[in-house]
């Protein structure tokens, strides 16, 4: 059965009349809520005022800066260099024998022709007695021969005998002049080689480790000698340079300026001594591209020794007067190289800069600072331009001397809300 029509319009316009009331609670509330925060928001604000908070404060950043400073600045040509004795000699025997006796200390500094080991001498000195024996009876032979031909000279002037006769006896007088020089060739190589029983030292310097004991038996053919000699004062050091550099060490080499060598230890924070160029190779060694130096210093102290592994380096060329910031200052983008400046306001602003060389935690800056400026070393990875900071001075600002380096810096990128621009 059929509703009555007005029934049904009756239901459709309750069904409406629900939706909007629903939409319009919604709207409601929604404003209810946004009135309540604008309330709260007030309140906040207008009781900060009233406590005398203010907005909330920007912190200062605490960084560490240092004053750039005029030094001077080294600039080196650095290589691992092999210490050299200036003379090296392995000590050879140059006859056969018996150890008789090894009086040095090994070790000990010996000086020139301080005996170093005796060979037995005994059969040389019999050597040399037969010698002079064979000399002084060829001598008498001699002597009688020529006695002969001069009566044989009297003999063919009387006729007496053939020239021939006299002749022979010229020869032979010739013979024996001949045996005789032999014979003093045998007596002086025989007291040569008793001399040789006494093995010295060729110069002044270090005797090594013995390589024999007495009671040995010992040959010239023996390939390791009987000791090692080096001279340890002076000494020299050898290393190569890039012959990229050989021209510019060249050049100063032949007008005969002397160019500064220091020796280092392997962690290059030790300096062992300071000597000069003393010689270059003749020739670049085409596997390494390098050309080798030798270098020459006093060693009063024994500090170097053969052998040893030292950092050398070559000093070019002084720069002085030049402004000088702490290596650690300098900070590296995609743009350049630049520093925080710290302002008088205390803030921060970056400024690009032009390095020069650097010699150990100090690098030379050629354009963009000044003398006295505040350049942040510590803390500069929190920082971007214009932020504010808390600076703190170290104890003592960056000292123009140093180990020679390449310039080194924090890699990082200025921040900010605007690119800054590049310049001096």
């Amino acid at each position: 059965m059929a509703l009555p029509l007005d029934t049904q319009d009756a239901k459709n316009s309750g069904v409406d009349m629900t939706s909007a009331g629903g939409r319009k609670w919604r709207v409601g509330a929604f404003t209810a809520l946004l009135a309540a925060l604008a309330v709260y928001a007030g309140w906040m604000f207008l009781g900060n005022h009233a406590s005398g908070q203010g907005p909330p404060r920007t912190f200062a950043v605490p960084v560490v800066a240092v004053a750039a400073q005029q030094g001077d600045i080294h600039t080196y040509i650095t290589g691992l260099g092999t210490v050299t004795a200036l003379y090296t000699a392995t000590i050879h025997t140059r006859v056969n024998g018996q150890v008789m006796k090894v009086p040095f200390k090994e070790g000990d500094i010996v000086k020139k022709d301080a005996l170093l080991v005796e060979v037995d001498p005994r059969p040389f000195e019999a050597a040399v007695l037969q010698a002079e024996g064979q000399l002084e009876r060829d001598k008498a032979l001699l002597a009688e021969a020529k006695r002969d031909l001069k009566r044989y000279d009297i003999l063919v002037k009387q006729d007496s005998i053939a020239q021939q006769i006299r002749d022979d006896q010229e020869y032979l007088v010739h013979q024996y002049e001949g045996t005789v020089k032999l014979d003093q060739g045998n007596l002086d190589a025989a007291k040569v080689n008793l001399i040789y029983t006494r093995i010295t030292a060729p110069f002044t310097g270090r005797i090594g480790l013995r390589l024999v004991d007495p009671g040995n038996i010992i040959q010239t053919t023996d390939a390791t000698g009987v000791a090692v000699m080096t001279v340890e004062q002076p000494i020299t050091v050898i290393f190569p340079i890039p012959e990229d550099n050989l021209q510019a060490v060249l050049k100063k080499f032949k007008t005969g300026e002397t160019l500064q060598v220091e020796a280092f230890d392997r962690a290059q924070t030790r300096k062992i001594a300071t000597g000069h160029l003393l010689a270059t190779n003749n020739q670049i060694d085409t596997t390494t591209g390098t050309d080798q130096l030798k270098a020459v210093f006093e060693n009063k102290d024994n500090a170097l020794f053969p052998n040893q592994f030292v950092n050398a380096r070559l000093l070019m060329e002084t720069l002085s007067g030049v402004t000088v910031i702490p290596s650690a200052a300098v900070q590296h983008s995609p743009k350049g190289t630049f520093v925080y400046l710290v302002k008088e306001d205390q803030t921060v602003t970056v400024r690009w800069v032009k390095l020069g060389p650097s010699e150990g935690d100090n690098q030379s800056i050629e354009e963009g600072l000044s003398t006295g400026d505040l350049a942040v070393v510590e803390g500069a990875e929190r920082l971007k331009e214009g932020s504010r900071v808390e600076v703190q001075k170290q104890g003592s600002s960056a000292s123009p001397q140093g180990t020679s380096s390449s310039p080194q810096g924090t890699n990082s990128s200025p921040q900010g809300s605007s690119s800054p621009a590049k310049g001096n």
